[in-house]
């Protein structure tokens, strides 16, 4: 199977080789059929410390690194 790759905005690089990404999709309502926005964070293994607050970036899933860490970050 693929690896699913999400795109997302940093919010957080405060930990040594991760970053925390915001992903967040869109879809429409069952019943009221309004759109609504939804988002989840994930932690992205960062290995140079190379993206900052407010960079769009890629990540891939991957085994897991850490604890917290399922995701890798592929490219800005």
């Amino acid at each position: 199977m693929p690896k699913r790759i999400l795109t997302g905005t940093v919010t957080s690089n405060q930990n040594a080789q991760t970053v925390t990404v915001s992903v967040e999709r869109r879809f429409t309502h069952p019943v009221l059929k309004k759109t609504i926005r939804k988002s989840k964070k994930y932690r992205a293994h960062d290995e140079q410390n190379a993206f900052n607050v407010g960079d769009q970036v890629r990540i891939q899933e991957c085994a897991p690194k850490s604890k917290t860490k399922r995701w890798e970050v592929l490219s800005a």
